[in-house]
């Protein structure tokens, strides 16, 4: 397994971080893309995937959280940061907007995630897009910059802890995106295997001319995540999240889509190396 989105550079992990990385990879967790969120994570993320190359991929990005009065600064350290370490990288992230604890900054949320999507597209690294309640806002900044005229690289990448809709879903694969399955999946009250199914039973049936380079298969546009230590998924809920109990996802995933786990985990492993390219 594969494991696209894991903040195992935070306060959270220090006391154990080297045990914790040790537990996943005797737990058949292949590797881990670890995302920044802000100027302070820049050397934290650099420096558990330095310790750990191959295994531990690191993103660097501007979290919409952390878009406040001197998102000026932030954004000129982390792009500078993101030029400069531009071969080590995987991804652009963790980016996008966010409008669940703040709206005091949605525009500079708005400017910052445009600036980022431009710089992924002329540094050709795909990102990783937050989203919580902004979904037409952060549709329609990806659409604003995959037309800007250029000889960059179109926008690719995946929508983190995807929880949306079934039309939310299909705008997303529509637009060439993957879908980020986390933790999610397993609780109780989500909707997320009902709205996977339909999407799957859809493309199944019938070609869906907004999703038709999908080919016939969601499988094609999934990749696995945690978040940890956040989001755990269930039977694990409450707990510090670790990139092994993706295992429960796979499995929810699989009975989801009516396959086996062991097909669930073979096609988010490749799409993941595809997306990343990571080895």
């Amino acid at each position: 397994m594969i494991d696209t989105h894991c903040h195992i550079d935070e306060e959270a992990f220090l006391p154990d971080q080297e045990e914790v990385i040790q537990r996943q990879r005797e737990s058949g967790v292949e590797a881990m893309i670890v995302p920044g969120v802000n100027a302070a994570s820049i050397p934290t993320v650099l420096d558990v995937c330095r310790r750990h190359p191959d295994y531990c991929y690191p993103a660097l990005g501007l979290h919409p959280e952390d878009v406040k009065a001197d998102w000026q600064t932030q954004l000129d350290i982390v792009e500078r940061a993101i030029r400069a370490h531009r071969d080590e990288l995987v991804a652009i992230g963790e980016i996008g907007l966010d409008y669940y604890w703040d709206k005091n900054y949605k525009a500079e949320q708005q400017e910052v995630l445009r600036r980022q999507l431009t710089l992924a597209r002329e540094l050709d690294l795909p990102v990783i897009l937050h989203n919580r309640e902004s979904t037409e806002d952060i549709i329609n900044c990806v659409k604003a910059v995959s037309l800007q005229p250029s000889a960059f690289s179109p926008l690719r990448g995946v929508f983190h802890c995807f929880s949306g809709s079934k039309e939310t879903a299909e705008q997303v694969l529509g637009m060439g995106f993957h879908l980020g399955i986390g933790g999610v999946l397993t609780f109780k009250n989500s909707k997320l295997s009902d709205q996977l199914a339909a999407i799957e039973k859809q493309l199944r049936d019938t070609e869906i001319s907004k999703c038709r380079d999908l080919g016939e298969t969601l499988l094609n546009r999934i990749v696995l995540e945690t978040d940890a230590p956040y989001m755990a998924p269930v039977p694990h809920r409450g707990e510090r999240n670790e990139s092994r109990w993706m295992i429960h996802v796979a499995e929810r995933l699989a009975e989801t889509l009516g396959v086996t786990k062991e097909t669930i985990i073979e096609a988010t492993n490749r799409n993941a190396r595809r997306l990343f390219g990571i080895k």
